[in-house]
């Protein structure tokens, strides 16, 4: 016998049971930035190597140990996808979307990161992210946040999730204070852990963002990124918070956020909850101004940010809020007999031109108890029931299932009617 072959670690299947919250959430989102008024754009899972070492940044996590490259036939260098931001302004200058224009983007779909699976965090994994183009002001901004903020409040999570916002300034402004931040962090290079002292160098800012308990004691008096701010950020940053007091969403500024990618700038932004554990970040983002100009663009301004599905759907499994999510089948279709099963077919193809019920027909034979077992196991609210007596009158026996609601048959002509009326009442 074969052996089995096994999903490659960290990329994992996403099965039947699973996939009705998943669609559930995606719906959520689709509406969502409909209502905004954005575009879904959908780019390439394999990109050229050099998109996102010259975005992300050569010395950062991802490129250094994370991503799937590889050389293909002609020896070029790709790799999977590890966020979708560079693909989209990739797509953007390629096809003249952005240059002198306003433009407000969606994109779905998989990224591949080589790190090691846990709770919430995979090797395949799925990312939501929103994209905008040519809009400079602090009023973007906001929009932005305020769509991430209504996404929670469809899915139920809002008293969930906690905004925090920070400003890294412009790239000048943000140079001084690497400066002063590396000769304060090599005064104290003996009391950092080994990965501070690696990203002392290389990228100073994410020393802000961590983990350990003894560096963030010693950065308690590190200079505060806040203090130097260019006047332009300052500012922007502060119409931002009016316009989050007015709009009333809740923050608080975390002085230590800066994001993990090298082309942020101005505005950050995380959500972050404590039902997830460790993995408390579910969505993040912020400006990202010189990028465009950075992969080839005439410069234009840009702000957006990216949620994980994974830990969404996780979140909302562990909140117990699946009870919105649908069941796949509503009405499921029973038939004794062989004139009963051409009937029912004939009923159920009917049903289906007539109304949106997913209708689902039994296949297989068995008797009735073995047919309303299925029935019961697709969480179906309606059984039809046919027999031959059904099906030489012209009709159809309706069972309401796990409700209060009387056996009743009705002509087939009233069928459909009768279905709207109890699904939509």
């Amino acid at each position: 016998m074969a052996k089995t072959i096994q999903a490659i670690r960290g990329m994992n299947d996403c099965l039947p049971e699973q996939s009705g919250i998943w669609q559930y959430v995606e719906n959520i989102l689709r509406s969502t930035v409909a209502q905004y008024g954005y575009q879904e754009i959908r780019m390439p899972i394999v990109e050229s190597t050099e998109l996102f070492k010259r975005s992300i940044g050569e010395v950062t996590d991802i490129v250094e140990k994370e991503m799937y490259t590889f050389d293909d036939r002609n020896g070029d260098s790709l790799t999977l996808r590890p966020e979708g931001t560079a693909s989209a302004v990739r797509a953007g200058n390629q096809h003249g979307l952005i240059y002198n224009q306003q433009q407000r983007l969606w994109y779905m779909g998989p990224m591949f990161r080589h790190e090691r699976p846990q709770k919430g965090r995979y090797r395949q994994f799925h990312q939501f992210g929103v994209e905008t183009y040519g809009l400079a002001g602090p009023d973007i901004d906001a929009e932005v946040i305020s769509l991430s903020a209504r996404l929670w409040r469809k899915l139920g999570i809002a008293d969930k999730v906690t905004l925090e916002i920070n400003s890294l300034g412009s790239n000048a402004a943000r140079a001084e204070y690497k400066t002063l931040l590396v000769e304060f962090l090599e005064a104290h290079k003996a009391q950092l852990d080994e990965d501070s002292q690696r990203r002392m160098y290389t990228n100073p800012l994410r020393v802000l963002d961590s983990k350990n308990p003894e560096v963030q004691a010693i950065l308690s008096d590190a200079p505060k990124l806040q203090d130097h701010l260019d006047e332009a950020s300052a500012a922007h940053f502060s119409q931002l918070c009016e316009r989050l007091a007015q709009l009333g969403i809740s923050y608080r500024v975390n002085p230590k956020l800066v994001r993990g990618l090298d082309y942020y700038n101005a505005t950050v932004f995380e959500w972050v909850t404590d039902t997830l554990g460790a993995q408390g970040t579910i969505c993040a983002g912020g400006r990202y101004d010189g990028l465009v100009e950075q992969l080839g663009g005439k410069a234009a301004p840009a702000v957006g940010f990216a949620l994980g599905l994974e830990r969404l759907v996780l979140m909302l499994t562990e909140l117990g809020l699946t009870d919105d999510v649908p069941a796949a089948v509503d009405v499921y279709v029973t038939a004794l007999g062989e004139d009963a099963v051409l009937y029912a077919q004939t009923t159920a193809e009917m049903l289906r031109d007539a109304t949106d019920l997913r209708v689902q027909m039994h296949c297989g034979g068995g008797n009735m108890k073995k047919q309303l077992k299925r029935a019961d196991s697709a969480q179906a609210r309606v059984a039809l029931l046919i027999g031959g007596t059904e099906a030489s009158d012209q009709q159809v026996t309706i069972k309401y299932l796990g409700g209060d609601a009387d056996q009743t048959t009705v002509a087939l002509a009233q069928l459909s009617s009768t279905l709207n009326a109890f699904f939509n009442p």
